[in-house]
C-alpha cells in the first residue's frame, strides 16, 4: 500500500496502518479505520461496490492534518450485509460511527454514493456535519457511462486467481493504472476456505432508482453546508458543465477539478486530491 502509494505521487509521514474499529447499529454490525490524528474529525466514504481501502492512499497523504476514518458502508468491505440499503439507513449508519467515535462535529468526505450518503447526513443532522466534500457526484450524472464497469461489478463471482479478476478490469477500463487495480481488487475479495477468491460485498443490485432520485435532491440538500466538489478531469460520469451547474447553486461552494483522473478520483489521482481535501478540509 505505501510503495503504491509513494508512487502515486503521494507523500507519506507515518506509513503505520490504520486500527480498525467495529460497532453495530440496528443488528448490523459495521467496520471502518481510524488513522487517528488529533485535528478535526474527518469521515470518509467510498462509492458503491468500493470499500473504506479506496481511501488509502488518501489517509496516508492526510494524515496528521486531520482525525481521519474511513467507513465500510452496509453491505462492502468488512461491514455486514443488509437487507436495508436506504440512503437514509446508511446515513443513520454514518452518524452511529460519529457517536461511537465520541465525535460531536464532523466534516465529511464522500465519493458517489458515499457522497450522496454524506450530502443525507447534511441536510438531516446539519448540527453534526460542519462541511462536506463531493467527489465526482452531482444532479445530472451520467450514470450510463458506467454500465460496462457496473456490468463487470456486477458480475464478480469466485475465481481460482484474483490476476483473473484484474485482466477483466484492466479490459474494461483500459487507461487506469494496473498497479492501483490490483491493490483495489486485493481489497474487494477474500479468500475462501477452499482457496477461491470470493467477492467481499453484497452482489445484490443497487436500487439505482432511488440513488437517482437522491442525487437530484443534492442541491436542495446543501444549501446550508461549506461545499467542496471534485472532479475527475477525464471521468464521463460527471461532465463539466454538470459540475458548474451544482456549485452555481450553492451559497458556499467550489469546484475542483483534478487532472489525470476518473471517476475514482481518489485511487487516480491521490496527490492532487490530497491538496485540494487538505485546503478545504482544514481551514
Amino acid at each position: 500500500m505505501t510503495d503504491l502509494a509513494a508512487a502515486l505521487g503521494v507523500t507519506i509521514h507515518d506509513p503505520a496502518p490504520p486500527r480498525e474499529i467495529r460497532f453495530s447499529r440496528s443488528g448490523c454490525r459495521l467496520h471502518g479505520f481510524d488513522w487517528g490524528g488529533t485535528g478535526a474529525p474527518v469521515i470518509l466514504l467510498h462509492g458503491g461496490g468500493l470499500t473504506a481501502h479506496t481511501w488509502d492512499f488518501v489517509c496516508l497523504g492526510l494524515r496528521g492534518a486531520a482525525r481521519l476514518v474511513a467507513l465500510d458502508l452496509r453491505g462492502h468491505g468488512d461491514s455486514d450485509w443488509s437487507d436495508d440499503y436506504r440512503i437514509d439507513t446508511m446515513a443513520a449508519d454514518v452518524i452511529a460511527a460519529a457517536d461511537h467515535l465520541g465525535f460531536d462535529r464532523v466534516r465529511l468526505v464522500g465519493m458517489s454514493l458515499g457522497g450522496v450518503i454524506a450530502a443525507h447526513v447534511a441536510d438531516s443532522r446539519p448540527d453534526r456535519v460542519e462541511r462536506l466534500a463531493l467527489i465526482d457526484v452531482a444532479p445530472g450524472v451520467d450514470f450510463d457511462s458506467t454500465r460496462r464497469v457496473r456490468a463487470f461489478m456486477a458480475g464478480l463471482g469466485p475465481v481460482r486467481e484474483l490476476e483473473t479478476v484484474v485482466e477483466a478490469a484492466m479490459r474494461v477500463n483500459p487507461h487506469a493504472n494496473r498497479a492501483s487495480v490490483a491493490y483495489r481488487m486485493s481489497t474487494l475479495f477474500r479468500r475462501a476456505p477452499d482457496g477461491d477468491w470470493v467477492p467481499k460485498g453484497d452482489q445484490l443490485p443497487p436500487d439505482f432508482p432511488a440513488i437517482l432520485a437522491a442525487i437530484d435532491r443534492l442541491a436542495a440538500q446543501l444549501t446550508g453546508t461549506p461545499v467542496l466538489l471534485v472532479r475527475g478531469g477525464r471521468s464521463r460520469v460527471l461532465p463539466q458543465a454538470t459540475a458548474e451547474r451544482l456549485v452555481g447553486h450553492l451559497p458556499d461552494g467550489q469546484l475542483v477539478v483534478v487532472p489525470d483522473a476518473g471517476h475514482n478520483v481518489q485511487e487516480d489521482n491521490p496527490a492532487a486530491l490530497i491538496s485540494a481535501l487538505r485546503a478545504f478540509l482544514t481551514r
